[in-house]
């Protein structure tokens, strides 16, 4: 609306324009980028602060948390509090007993207890076993389990109640050399059945166990002595005999076991009775762990037992923290100078600013100064937005330490708290349509008219970004459908990275060193800074080499002769030889990448050459990862050049018209066309339906893979009303789409990729708000710090750069010298 459409009668009573156009400047003033990056700032210092006041409290024992609270996710999963579970198969637990004996040490573990106790050693022994081993029938009497060559000893004795026959057994154990490594001890309910749950009993039992308290203490200093807190039971099963066991009487007696040995070595196991309260239905007599409960506390064990030796990426319950190398150190000693380097340049542009000041009004008057200024000032502040300033590089490098410290301290130190992900339908659905809503309800015009624009390309990106940080969170790569799909989206991002380069060398424009330079720094810029501090090789960032080598095979491809591109043609269409040379071009790449392919020992012996291969191998310097990437989307990015050579040829002859914002076809050809891109995409869909499993379906990706995406470059581009349009929502995420894919695998997700990262304990919604959220802000920072250093590192002086990115690669030259990697 604008002043001219309002009436005259009205006008004194409605000037809208001149109230809303100040009320959204005021607005654009408290919501912006920078707005939203100092609260994010305030918040990490905030959760900082907290995070260390729970370690001051607790210790930031994991062990502890493991052993002491937890919660039920959805369907029975359980997460221990703050820290992440691995489920230990058969092969898992006796590859720790293996590794354990190894170190010469014995596996001995003791439950002393009821049948409880007896129950969970069961269901130990099973957990280790290879064959189930068969045990005497008779209830009541001890057990044991060996396996000389695990160097496994595993015994279960008999002690019902609090009495003499456990002070005799404490003692003993007090005065062997070598105790068992781990004891479980429990018991209550043979004390309340037989009582009858008289209050004597209970004060009898609470006498015995202070008196036991010392010994056991004793015992506590020299090796992990549990105690097992008493499971619910469930009134309406059980037997007669055993009515009297009431749950109000085992929490009287769990508070008495927990009040005598609150100051003892002792560690009480208080999350065991919370997994079974979660599933107390699975209690067939109403008294003994159901198959989850038993499961669960078995895992607990194992994951008490072994994650200090086996070290899994999704198990930091009991796990000790990475040690620090030297590299990270001397990374982070140059990086810690960023921030007193930003300070320093901070303090000389107020001193410069404050002498300019004090200078100009001694010297000036104010009606001169007004006059001045523009003389003085106009030109540089042109000239800077032209040619950054170094202050501006140094600012940048003191943010990138900051924000580098802030990776640190989230997935290589245990100041934040990590936890498993957990799948169901609801949490992956939900925020993805969450998300496609907001996208739609962001949408705008644009005055591009050409088929997948960059607008276009910036919200494909966006919306394909934001789905796979969903996949990944949720971690929904255990539903083969939607890994297939998901499969789909990352060879998207390649067959753009063809088509879109491909283009941009078609239409005549730089094709030169600086230009490849600029877009290899660009995309491994944050790659090889987290590479060095957080102590992982370039392999483990897994798209980042994917998309790099492929870039770099097709700017290969394309400065073979015959040239496609000279710098004296405008663009490629004025050769007619420049289609024939490009197709000559992509049948001997795709010739070349299917005999790699088809040979895999020839594949090995070409990238697992030096000096190059340590950027292609994994920190057990295995090449498999690499191969599995490389070869399910070896033809993507040629799929995208392919598309478009194919759209070139198409819009020279006039074949299609997307000049204007009309249909790019006429009639029923359009609609024709659209209902062939709609049965490729549906074929797919259905494809991912039938296979049956990842090897498979794997195997049949890299020929079908172009089918999905361009039927929805078809759908998405053949209506004139809908190319013309775009999600800007969409579209500020594609921008940044790099920086997230990163950036996710250590401030939002944890555990390199395995876990999520905790800010906000016992609160998984309002979790990911926050963390996301300090998460996007991150992402679009260290974008405007990449753009900021690029200019400095990767001058467009041809000269310049090859000498800044050959000091910069001997550099890394010298760090893998001093890692073994050459």
């Amino acid at each position: 609306m604008t002043e001219r459409d309002v009436p005259a009668s009205t006008e004194h009573h409605t000037p809208s324009p001149k109230i809303q156009l100040p009320v959204i400047e005021e607005l654009n003033l408290y919501v912006n980028s920078k707005i939203a990056k100092i609260i994010a700032t305030g918040v990490v210092i905030c959760f900082i602060t907290y995070h260390g006041f729970l370690r001051a409290v607790d210790g930031g024992d994991s062990c502890q948390r493991l052993l002491s609270d937890g919660r039920f996710q959805g369907a029975l999963v359980w997460q221990p509090y703050g820290c992440m579970l691995h489920m230990y198969s058969n092969t898992d637990s006796r590859r720790c007993m293996r590794y354990v004996a190894f170190l010469k040490q014995d596996n001995h573990i003791l439950f002393v207890g009821d049948s409880r106790i007896r129950q969970l050693y069961l269901a130990l022994v099973k957990q280790i076993a290879v064959t189930h081993p068969k045990f005497s029938e008779t209830p009541h009497e001890d057990m044991r389990y060996n396996d000389t060559n695990l160097r496994l000893n595993i015994e279960f004795i008999w002690r019902p109640l609090m009495d003499q026959h456990v002070a005799k057994l404490l003692n003993h154990l007090k005065r062997r050399k070598s105790l068992p490594k781990l004891i479980v001890m429990g018991s209550a309910t043979h004390a309340i059945k037989n009582s009858n749950g008289s209050a004597l009993a209970l004060e009898e039992y609470k006498k015995n166990l202070t008196l036991l308290s010392s010994v056991l203490h004793q015992i506590g200093n020299k090796t992990q002595l549990l105690w097992m807190l008493q499971d619910p039971v469930v009134p309406e099963r059980l037997k007669p005999e055993r009515l009297a066991i009431t749950n109000d009487q085992l929490d009287l007696y769990n508070m008495a076991a927990m009040e005598v040995l609150y100051n003892t070595k002792v560690h009480i196991w208080s999350s065991s009775r919370l997994v079974a309260q979660g599933s107390i239905g699975g209690f067939s007599d109403g008294i003994h762990a159901g198959e989850v409960a038993i499961k669960y506390d078995t895992q607990i064990l194992m994951n008490l037992y072994c994650n200090d030796h086996l070290n899994f990426n999704d198990g930091t319950c009991c796990n000790s923290r990475e040690a620090v190398t030297v590299t990270q150190i001397a990374t982070f000693a140059a990086l810690c100078s960023c921030p007193i380097i930003l300070i320093a340049v901070a303090v000389k542009q107020w001193l410069c600013v404050s002498t300019h000041i004090n200078g100009k009004n001694s010297t000036l008057s104010s009606a001169d100064a007004d006059t001045a200024q523009p003389l003085m000032v106009g030109d540089k502040e042109s000239k800077k937005k032209n040619d950054p300033s170094s202050q501006d590089f140094l600012m940048a490098l003191g943010k990138l330490g900051l924000i580098m410290g802030y990776f640190f301290l989230c997935d290589r130190t245990s100041l934040f708290m990590k936890e498993n992900k957990y799948f169901s339908q609801l949490n992956f659905w939900l925020p993805l349509g969450y998300v496609f809503a907001l996208g739609l309800f962001f949408t705008e015009d644009t005055s591009q008219t050409r088929l997948l624009h960059r607008d276009m390309t910036d919200e494909w990106r966006g919306w394909m970004q934001l789905v796979i940080l969903i996949y990944h969170m949720t971690g929904a790569s255990q539903v083969l459908p939607i890994y297939m799909h998901i499969r789909v989206l990352v060879s998207a991002y390649l067959f753009l990275t063809g088509y879109g380069h491909f283009s941009y060398y078609w239409s005549g424009r730089d094709m030169g060193i600086v230009r490849y330079c600029q877009v290899m720094f660009r995309i491994n810029f944050l790659v090889v800074i987290l590479c060095l501090v957080m102590n992982r090789p370039y392999q483990f960032y897994y798209f980042v080499p994917l998309i790099s080598f492929w870039y770099t095979v097709m700017h290969i491809t394309l400065l073979l002769p015959p040239r496609i591109t000279r710098p004296s043609h405008a663009n490629s269409e004025a050769s007619p030889f420049n289609y024939l040379y490009s197709i000559i071009k992509f049948v001997g790449l795709g010739g070349f990448i299917t005999v790699l392919f088809l040979s895999e020992v020839f594949f090995e012996k070409i990238f697992v050459m030096r000096p190059w291969k340590a950027l292609f191998v994994t920190t057990d310097d295995d090449i498999h990862e690499w191969w599995f990437r490389w070869q399910l989307d070896r033809y993507s990015l040629l799929y995208g050049m392919i598309f478009a050579l194919l759209y070139n040829g198409l819009a020279q002859y006039s074949l299609i018209d997307d000049k204007s914002g009309s249909n790019l076809m006429g009639g029923r050809l359009a609609l024709l066309v659209s209902f062939i891109a709609t049965v490729f995409i549906a074929s797919y869909s259905t494809m991912t339906l039938i296979c049956t499993n990842k090897p498979d379906c794997n195997e049949i990706h890299p020929y079908v893979a172009w089918v999905p995406i361009l039927g929805f470059i078809v759908l998405r581009n053949m209506v004139g009303i809908l190319r013309t349009r775009y999600s800007s929502f969409f579209a500020w995420f594609g921008r940044i789409s790099l920086e997230l894919f990163v950036c996710q695998y250590h401030i939002w997700l944890a555990a390199d990729t395995h876990g999520v990262l905790v800010l906000i304990p016992s609160y998984p919604v309002a979790n990911v708000l926050v963390t996301s959220f300090i998460f996007i802000c991150v992402c679009h920072e260290i974008h405007h710090i990449t753009n900021k250093i690029t200019p400095f590192l990767v001058p467009n002086d041809s000269l310049r750069a090859v000498r800044n990115l050959s000091v910069f690669g001997f550099l890394l030259m010298a760090i893998g010298v001093h890692d073994g990697v050459f």
